[in-house]
């Protein structure tokens, strides 16, 4: 398939990490280690953002954590309230970072507070221009999207009322993101969601499994679970407008792609490569 003219990358851009949910913290933090990487390393001011979370310890703990890594300066911004979103003070800090990390919990709770504010306006054109890598975990990395999960049933059927969609940051029109993704059997919500709208690819992230999305909209897997890749573009039929409440929903034509780590995919061309394709033609 040909690619969308308005699917087009932005060469500029810094990445999006997006993760599933649980990745390995103490022992051999790969995902949390090779985003510390791209950020600077010993260099890298990453700021981590624990809204989605009503645990005070969070953002301390994230904060030794990439300490430890060997991340040069590492800070919590603790934004509670929607007037917290625009302190000049952490405002200021944030704009000094060039990583964000937005720790799991509730999505809801980040695009209620931080959603329309000063902090989303800055982590959007700071990431759009390169200045800025976004990583988040479980509800950060729902809520990366322009179309959130902000919550659904289990299951692997799609149902007409199996999701509810919300506005995410909007960092990327590309994709809708599910987290925890084969642990708590979420394909049915992802099949749901793209069938109100097959514009984006949707992406189910595993538990410990991250998707690096680089800047050429090409993503490389990282973890010890898996990604599934949803690609509607040709999708002929959906019977979503239709369909009754609860009722199960017809969707024709859908291509599905699982990847473990090493597999890449392209989301303007909708090529798939699995890892041991990939050394098998080298």
């Amino acid at each position: 398939m040909s690619a969308r003219t308005n699917d087009r990358p932005n060469p500029d851009r810094g990445y999006l990490v997006p993760i599933g949910g649980a990745e390995e913290k103490f022992r051999t933090p790969k995902i949390l280690s090779r985003f510390a990487r791209i950020c600077g390393g010993k260099d890298a001011r990453i700021a981590v953002i624990p809204t989605a979370s009503r645990l005070a310890e969070t953002g301390p703990r994230y904060e030794t954590i990439f300490t430890e890594i060997g991340v040069g300066e590492v800070f919590t911004l603790p934004f509670e309230k929607r007037s917290d979103c625009e302190r000049e003070d952490w405002l200021a800090q944030l704009e000094s970072a060039n990583g964000v990390f937005m720790t799991g919990g509730n999505q809801l709770r980040i695009s209620t507070t931080v959603g329309g504010t000063s902090v989303a306006e800055m982590i959007r054109e700071r990431n759009r221009t390169g200045a800025l890598h976004v990583a988040g975990t479980s509800a950060g990395a729902s809520i990366m999207a322009e179309h959130m999960i902000a919550y659904g049933d289990e299951g692997s059927t799609p149902r007409s009322d199996m999701v509810t969609l919300a506005p995410g940051l909007g960092l990327t029109q590309n994709v809708i993101i599910d987290q925890h993704f084969r642990q708590r059997d979420r394909l049915g919500r992802l099949l749901t969601s793209l069938a109100y709208n097959p514009r984006p690819i949707g992406i189910g992230l595993d538990e410990d499994t991250a998707a690096f999305i680089a800047p050429d909209d090409t993503i490389e897997v990282v973890g010890s679970g898996a990604i599934t890749v949803v690609d509607p573009s040709e999708m002929s039929f959906s019977s979503m407008d239709s369909a009754k409440r609860n009722d199960p929903v017809s969707i024709v034509n859908i291509r599905l792609h699982v990847l473990a780590e090493g597999g890449t995919y392209d989301i303007t061309t909708r090529r798939a490569v699995a890892a041991e394709e990939a050394l098998e033609t080298n």
